[in-house]
């Protein structure tokens, strides 16, 4: 009888483990988006830090990325049990903040070169002071982990979505399996990418004379020469992405505006030649321009607040 009763078990539990293996894979799919979106943000959030700091900073991130899937794993079972109805506002909450982040960093950009003054850039803190790094790299870290929480936030959310019909340990399962993959798979891929320039320093300084070791050569020299640009260009990118992903959550919670999108999304198709083509990237540019109005608006909400309270204090 007791055997049979174990027998019974490990047969339940291979098929919540069945289950849970097929959700995973859905809600990986349907995460694939918002997964490269932080992989660019995340990279050029720890770029710009010294050469031998770089891999600490990553993992100093990646640990703060566990612990905000700790908090958001439980909460949006939670939510999702017992207010339904919040984890919409939440959403927009975070994806309004992204935003914000994307048009404060432009604005400050821009305030720069206004004032013609030279913006200080990474290198330049690199090789300040010991206790100057130090704040430097706490800044990048607190500005990583603020940005993976938004998107990780979406990432759960999405995943919650796959497995809403499932029983209460699937939907569980499911999400820490995700939320471990995509944890992994960001940070590595973002240690891999930091590390580029030493990988094709390492390259160069190859030892021998045969065609294999020019080859190696070759490409660690070519390596370094990408390096600068792939990091600018990942800078330009998670600028981007944020208000695309902020603009995507933003639109998707006011119905009028994800419908508008839509329906110009279908004209667009219609057009001759070229609409097959700007057919489905018309909604990401669309909730890219909705992500820059709404990140302007929110910053100058946010500096109207600073000049009252300052005033007041």
């Amino acid at each position: 009888m007791a055997g049979a009763s174990l027998l019974v078990l490990l047969d339940d539990i291979a098929t919540i483990l069945d289950d849970v293996a097929a959700m995973s894979k859905i809600a990986a799919r349907k995460t694939a988006g918002v997964l490269g979106d932080d992989l660019a943000l995340n990279a050029q959030q720890v770029s710009g830090v010294a050469s031998e700091r770089e891999l600490p900073v990553v993992w100093a991130v990646a640990k703060g990325s566990f612990k905000n899937k700790l908090i958001l794993v439980p909460a949006a079972l939670l939510i999702s049990a017992f207010i339904p109805w919040a984890i919409t506002p939440l959403l927009m909450f975070g994806g309004l903040f992204l935003c914000f982040e994307g048009f404060e960093k432009i604005h400050h950009t821009y305030t720069h070169r206004k004032d013609k003054k030279t913006a200080i850039a990474d290198e330049e803190v690199v090789q300040k002071s010991k206790q100057d790094l130090e704040l430097f790299e706490k800044t990048k870290v607190k500005g990583a982990i603020r940005t993976d929480f938004v998107l990780s936030a979406e990432i759960i959310a999405i995943s919650l979505g796959v497995v809403a019909e499932s029983s209460l340990m699937s939907q569980f399962l499911t999400l820490s399996v995700i939320a471990v993959i995509m944890t992994v798979g960001v940070y590595g891929l973002v240690a891999g990418i930091v590390k580029i320039d030493d990988l094709g320093l390492y390259l160069t300084q190859k030892k021998g004379e045969g065609t294999l070791v020019k080859i190696w050569h070759k490409i660690g020299f070519w390596l370094l020469t990408a390096a600068p640009y792939l990091m600018k260009g990942l800078t330009i990118i998670g600028t981007i992405a944020m208000f695309m992903v902020g603009g995507g959550i933003l639109t998707h919670g006011i119905h009028i505006v994800s419908e508008q999108i839509n329906h110009i999304a279908l004209l667009v198709g219609e057009l001759s030649y070229i609409g097959m083509i700007l057919k489905p990237i018309t909604p990401s540019l669309l909730n890219a321009l909705f992500g820059v109005i709404a990140g302007a608006l929110a910053v100058i909400a946010m500096n109207g607040l600073t000049k009252v309270k300052s005033q007041f204090s």
